[in-house]
């Protein structure tokens, strides 16, 4: 098994958590933490205990839990674009690799071999549940021009630009794509949670549904056929 990194922002952290084995702990303890506390919940200290350490050594790599939700949620945009551009690279038809694109999206998430410290089926739902709150601040300027968002950026960038070969003529791929990544997460959200906002809470299978939705909804705005 090739076990793989991910190049991220080196503002996301004081210290880069891939590079030492302390820093490999705190994003493997944190992920399941956050998932089961909620972000509100979460704090470092309960971290600590967890990972039988000290605050302080966390406050080495992440100045504080926002910083690490940050971190945690840019990881996993990254590593949706390297999944997609993986699975996406041999395909000759635009229209092919959107759909795929579209599918790793919206699809269930599962423990990735590629990536063993990471659970991303717990961290997907961390992104469902608190993506939002990562931009949704006063600093998120100064977060921007320090590069925070760089892979979510690039997401949207690559998966825009399979919508503009399908549809050259479509005025508005960027704003169509950041629509549908939203809307995707936030009808998984709405079908746990809120049932009555969504007919994916009646399906046997949300995450079919969803990518049934969102596939419709960007070819539909595109006219795209297929």
């Amino acid at each position: 098994m090739t076990v793989l990194q991910l190049r991220l922002n080196d503002n996301l952290s004081l210290k880069d958590p891939q590079s030492t084995e302390l820093g490999e702990k705190i994003i493997k303890h944190s992920i399941p933490m956050i998932d089961q506390l909620g972000f509100e919940g979460f704090t470092f200290k309960k971290l600590s205990i967890e990972m039988e350490s000290t605050e302080a050594s966390i406050y080495r790599y992440f100045e504080n839990k926002h910083r690490l939700l940050v971190y945690l949620i840019s990881w996993y945009w990254a590593w949706l674009d390297y999944r997609i551009e993986y699975e996406t690279h041999h395909l000759k038809n635009s229209l092919q690799k959107l759909d795929r694109a579209l599918k790793l999206i919206t699809e269930k998430k599962i423990q990735d071999n590629s990536f063993p410290d990471i659970d991303e089926e717990a961290l997907a739902r961390i992104v469902v549940a608190e993506s939002d709150k990562i931009y949704l601040t006063k600093q998120v300027d100064e977060d921007n021009k320090e590069g925070l968002f760089r892979g979510y950026k690039s997401l949207c960038k690559n998966i825009a630009r399979f919508v503009k070969e399908v549809n050259p003529d479509y005025p508005f791929p960027h704003a169509l794509v950041t629509t549908a990544l939203e809307t995707a997460n936030q009808q998984i959200f709405f079908a746990e949670h809120l049932p009555s906002l969504t007919e994916l809470s009646e399906a046997s299978d949300p995450y079919g549904r969803n990518y049934e939705f969102i596939r419709s909804f960007i070819y539909n705005s595109i006219n795209a056929e297929g």
